[in-house]
Order: structure tokens, then sequence, then C-alpha cells
């Protein structure tokens, strides 16, 4: 059986979401599965190099996990012909220049998001990559999630009729720091670190509304900051400069007219429902409620006919009317699966649709967003232009 190597330059991954997803759940998994197997039988062997800034973090991670290269130097890693492709995982404002280096230096890219600050710089990556003639792809992984596989399968499969509405609820309770560690970094809650839950999710929620049940057209959005102070990680009081919740509402061309959706994300609320995550989504023939990993329906036929009579209590257990959708089939790591998509892309030139222009859709959908809640008004998205 012949072996492809594929030298990838891993730049940023010391991080969390670098470590757990990218490295060990995602290039390490494939390394240990033999590589991604092609069509023709061929097997893609990754071989990763740890780029960053910090020696003894990557010296510490590459050993921990079988990884022979490591580097501080990323010109040096980038100058390396044997080595293909560069991924992306740093912070997000670095991101332009270091993209922009690697396409310069002949190297297909993949990138986490957001691909940058504004819809321009994103722009920028993707003229830049179409010009090189390099392949490129952006993180999009939450299209892989057991939930919403199965959610996608409701769609496809016509369960809902036509489409009405969409409702999302996405956040947890971020400690403050003081008397217990935050479970997410500082720079989160500082604008001028490219903080925001409003960058950070609504990239997320362009893909999602848009590959699940309809281009996104238009957006109204509310953001703010509900924690006036938080504690960094070495115990410093500080003073959050960026948004902590955001209330959007959307409006998308469904395939069979207009659909409505709402979703709410936050770092600054307590969880009373399936999932940290939750898309709620009612149509004409039935409803559907998908989490990471679980997903409920509700057929028309099954669907209860409560009375309001608040002098009463409610006789119906609402959450008992819903019926499980079985897992039919193995659900891998959401990330693995895309990047062994992606790879697939470079080899064998399947299709890969979620590349620098889908992530400058995500910035695109964020800026206005921001705009809009700076404006107070509905904003139109217009066509970016390939």
């Amino acid at each position: 059986m012949a072996i492809e190597r594929l030298g990838i330059i891993m730049n940023g991954v010391t991080g969390r979401m670098g470590t757990n997803q990218h490295l060990i759940r995602s290039i390490c998994a494939i390394r240990n599965e033999g590589g991604v197997r092609l069509a023709d039988g061929r097997r893609v062997m990754p071989d990763p190099i740890l780029v960053g800034r910090n020696a003894d973090k990557l010296s510490a991670l590459a050993a921990a996990n079988g990884v022979t290269r490591w580097s501080t130097d990323l010109n040096a890693a980038l100058a390396n012909k044997d080595d293909a492709l560069y991924f992306d995982s740093a912070s997000t404002g670095l991101r332009p220049k270091l993209i922009k280096q690697a396409i310069a230096a002949g190297k297909h890219i993949y990138t986490e998001k957001p691909v940058a600050p504004t819809v321009r710089e994103a722009m920028d990556l993707y003229r830049a990559a179409k010009a090189a003639g390099i392949k490129h792809g952006v993180v999009q992984d939450k299209l892989w999630l057991p939930g919403l596989l199965k959610m996608k399968m409701l769609v496809d499969s016509e369960f809902f009729g036509r489409i009405l509405s969409v409702q999302g609820e996405f956040g947890y309770w971020v400690f403050e720091g003081d008397w217990q560690p935050a479970q997410r970094p500082s720079w989160n809650y500082r604008k001028e670190d490219d903080g925001g839950i409003i960058i950070d999710m609504l990239c997320h929620w362009r893909y999602v509304l848009d590959n699940l049940w309809g281009e996104v057209k238009s957006v109204s959005c509310l953001g703010a900051t509900h924690i006036p102070k938080r504690w960094d990680e070495h115990g410093r009081e500080y003073k959050p400069t960026a948004d902590d919740a955001a209330y959007a509402t959307f409006e998308l061309a469904g395939t069979q007219g207009p659909v409505i959706a709402q979703i709410n994300s936050s770092w600054a609320t307590r969880v009373r429902r399936d999932d940290l995550v939750t898309f709620h989504v009612d149509g004409t023939l039935g409803s559907a409620v998908a989490g990471l990993t679980d997903c409920w329906t509700q057929a028309r036929a099954n669907t209860p006919k409560p009375v309001w009579n608040p002098d009463v209590p409610q006789t119906i257990n609402f959450f008992d009317t819903w019926q499980k959708v079985p897992t039919n089939q193995i659900y891998d790591n959401a990330f693995k699966v895309e990047w062994e998509l992606f790879i697939r892309h470079l080899f064998d030139y399947t299709p890969f649709r979620w590349n620098l222009l889908e992530g400058a859709k995500g910035v695109q959908l964020a800026e206005l967003g921001l705009k809009s809640w700076a404006e107070r008004r509905w904003l139109d998205l217009p066509a970016l232009e390939a």
C-alpha cells in the first residue's frame, strides 16, 4: 500500500483547542489509524511540525504526543519545501499576516476562524489564495457534530415540511476568576485582543445557518457586557472591554420561503436545557431540537394540544412528548472529520466548499452584527465578490 506523506506546519497549537481538537483528536488520531485513505487505496500520513513562541511548551507537547518536529522559527518552517500545508490556530489579529506569508511561500492553507478581524482582510486572504492557485479551507467543525448531522438528515428528508423558524441557545456561565478559575482565557473579554462573543460565535452561526436552514440575508444584533469585572490567569482584576453576550435575529432564504432565526449567545447564563447549545426548529409538519450529540423530534400527528390555564398546574410533561432520533451510525470527532475531508481534497481533488470565502462570510456576519448593535438597526448582507 502506497503511503503519501503530508508535511503540516501547525502554528499556534499550544492553546486548548489547538492541542485537544486539532493535534490530539485529529492529526494524532489520524496518524494512529494509519493515515487518511484515498479513493485509489493510497493513504496520506500527516507529518506535523509544531510551531509557536514558547519552546518549553512546544517540546513538551511534541514529546507527549509522539511528534518529532517542533520549532519557534516560523520563517524556517515555511521555507521547508517538504511541508506543503500551513495550519493556523494562532490569534485572530495575527492570522492575516501569517496566512499571507504562508501563501507567499506556496503553502496550501487550512485555518481556524475567524479568518481575520475584518471582512476586508478576510477577502484579501481569499483573493491572495485564489491568485496563488493554492488550496484552502476553514474550520467549520459544528457541521459534523452528531446532533447537527441528525438535524441535517431531518432537513434533507423533508421531515419539517416548510421550515418556519430556528431558535438557538448557546452558552454557559464562565466564572469571573476571583473565587473559581475562569474556564475561558481572559483575552476573550478584551476587545483590543480581538475578544468578544459576537466576533467569536457569529462566525459559527453563519455557516451553521447557511448549511442547514438557509442563507443568511439580514441581521439584527444586540450585544452586552454583562459582567463588569473579571480576574485573569494571574489573579489580577481587569475590566472587560468586549461583549460577553449577543442576542441576534436573522432572516434566512429557505428553500420553501423565508425562515426567521434567533440565536442567543452568552458566557453569562446558567444552563437549564438539553445541552450547551441547542437548536429548536419548527416546521409545518414537525419540529426538532438538536444539541451537540442528540436530536429530538415531534411530528405534526404527535403534537400535544395544551390549553392555557394559569389557574391549575400544567398536566403535560412537554419533554416526554418528544421522540429521540436514534444513533444509527458511528460519529467521529467533528474536527477530525473535516481534517480528513480537506486532506482528501488535497490529494484526491474531491470538492471542498468550506474555503476562505466561506470563512469571510462568517467574518462579514460578525462585523455586521457589531455594526447593527452600534447603530441599533437591521442590516442586509451584501454578496461577497468572489
